[in-house]
C-alpha cells in the first residue's frame, strides 16, 4: 500500500463542546475498528446511508483520503470525512459529526483536515453535492469559500430533494 501520510495523522485541537467541559477531539486515518462507530454515526446523519462494506472498501483505497475525529477522553468516534483525490481535483463524499458535536468546529476541522491533505496531494478545485435544506452543512462550506455552480434535480431519495452542487478551490 501506498504511503498516504498526511498532516492530520496526529493533530488534536480542543473545541469548546457547548458544556461547562472543554472537549479533544483528535483526527486521524480511520481504521477497521472504527467502521462500526462510523457506519452509526452514518445512519444518524443521513437517511438514505452508506453501508458498512461501503465504508470498508474506502479504508484501502489509494485515492480517498478517510479521516475520523476521536473524543480523547472518551476514545470514541464522533466524527468523519471521506474525500476523493485524483489528480488535480477532489470530491468532499461525506462528512458527518455526532449531533452533540455539532456546532463546535469539529465538522470544519475534519473538512479543513481532509482538504489540506488532498491539496498535498495535488488538487486545486474541490467539488460536493449537500441537500439544499441542510443549512448548516450549506454555512459549513460557504465558509469555506465554496459557491453553488450546478443542482441535480430530485438527487436525494429519502426524501425526495435537490442536490445543490458546490465548487471551491485551493485559497
Amino acid at each position: 500500500m501506498e504511503d498516504r501520510s498526511s498532516p492530520v495523522d496526529v493533530l488534536g485541537s480542543s473545541l469548546n463542546a457547548g458544556s461547562s467541559a472543554t472537549d479533544t477531539f483528535l483526527l486521524r486515518r480511520a481504521l477497521l475498528g472504527d467502521l462500526s462507530a462510523i457506519a452509526g454515526l452514518e445512519k444518524i446523519a443521513f437517511t438514505d446511508p452508506w453501508s458498512p462494506a461501503e465504508f470498508r472498501a474506502l479504508l484501502d483505497a489509494p485515492h480517498i483520503i478517510f479521516l475520523v475525529a476521536v473524543g480523547v477522553r472518551e476514545g470514541s468516534v464522533v466524527g468523519y470525512a471521506v474525500v476523493s483525490s485524483v489528480l488535480d481535483q477532489a470530491e468532499i463524499l461525506n462528512l458527518a459529526v455526532a449531533p452533540a458535536c455539532r456546532g463546535v468546529g469539529a465538522g470544519g476541522m475534519l473538512l479543513d483536515a481532509g482538504m489540506s491533505t488532498a491539496v498535498a496531494a495535488g488538487a486545486k478545485a474541490f467539488f460536493l453535492e449537500v441537500r439544499e435544506s441542510n443549512a448548516a452543512a450549506r454555512g459549513l462550506y460557504a465558509s469555506r469559500n465554496f459557491s453553488e455552480i450546478s443542482r441535480r434535480r430530485g438527487y436525494y431519495k429519502r426524501p425526495v430533494e435537490d442536490a445543490l452542487v458546490l465548487r471551491g478551490a485551493v485559497q
